[in-house]
């Protein structure tokens, strides 16, 4: 039997509005297939993980304390990292874990956070603790050569710069940083952004991506995902877009 291996990063620190629902929602999906979902779980002071061993590596939000008390615990593996990125291992990151695996962050008391510096972009806290994108958030996102609406929701004081390859088009809401016109960070293994909600549970595209892209990397072959029945979710989707765009 096919399976997907995941790697849960730090499930007691970086868990803000709901981010395990999206392990909830992959293990359901993933499994409605006739597919196996192995969940692993990694925090400080467990047994180092070797990232290359997972098919997907999830990480969620957390606030500037929960950042500050992971970050050199995750430095320590940047290595291990930066080859299973290279190597396709798929990586969600939503929120604090995506502006971690940036050059860094600096809080509005102007402390740094050394982050993986993976990637090239940073992130700088606006100095108004008040003032924050906060809301709910569509873009439009591009994944295999079609074009969806990803919704969800966004709460950061963070504003984030210098984004090579947005994840999507912001048609409402914020994005990376007070009123731009892009979400997120995206590359074909890498999908990191603010959006909370959780992402998967209101985008049944979006994880059917990560899935499909998993099994085809692991396997080999072309995969043809059996449809699931996502009535539900897309009559909640189409009166939240009428709702706000």
């Amino acid at each position: 039997m096919k399976e997907i291996k995941i790697l849960y990063l730090y499930p007691d620190i970086l868990e803000l509005y709901g981010d395990y629902g999206n392990i909830q929602v992959l293990k359901y999906r993933i499994e409605s297939r006739g597919y196996t979902a192995i969940i692993d779980r990694y925090s400080i002071g467990d047994k180092a993980p070797n990232f290359n061993e997972y098919d997907i590596v999830f990480a969620g939000g957390g606030a500037d304390n929960e950042q500050n008390i992971l970050a050199n615990d995750l430095l320590q593996y940047k290595a291990n990292i930066l080859e299973a990125i290279e190597n396709g291992v798929f990586f969600l990151l939503i929120c604090g874990s995506y502006q971690l695996f940036g050059k860094y962050y600096k809080d509005v008391e102007g402390n740094v956070i050394d982050g993986l510096n993976i990637f090239d972009y940073y992130t700088e806290a606006n100095p108004d603790r008040k003032k924050r994108c906060i809301g709910n958030i569509i873009i439009e996102a591009n994944l295999n050569g079609t074009n969806t609406k990803v919704i969800g929701f966004e709460n950061h004081g963070g504003q984030t710069f210098n984004i090579a390859n947005s994840f999507g088009k912001v048609l409402y809401g914020n994005g990376n940083k007070f009123e731009d016109t892009e979400e997120g960070f995206f590359q074909k293994n890498v999908i990191a952004t603010y959006l909370h909600g959780p992402l998967l549970s209101k985008n049944p595209v979006v994880s059917d991506y990560i899935i499909k892209y998993c099994l085809e990397r692991k396997y080999n072959e072309n995969i043809i995902l059996n449809p699931l029945n996502d009535e539900f979710e897309n009559l909640c989707r189409e009166h939240l877009l009428k709702t706000w765009i």
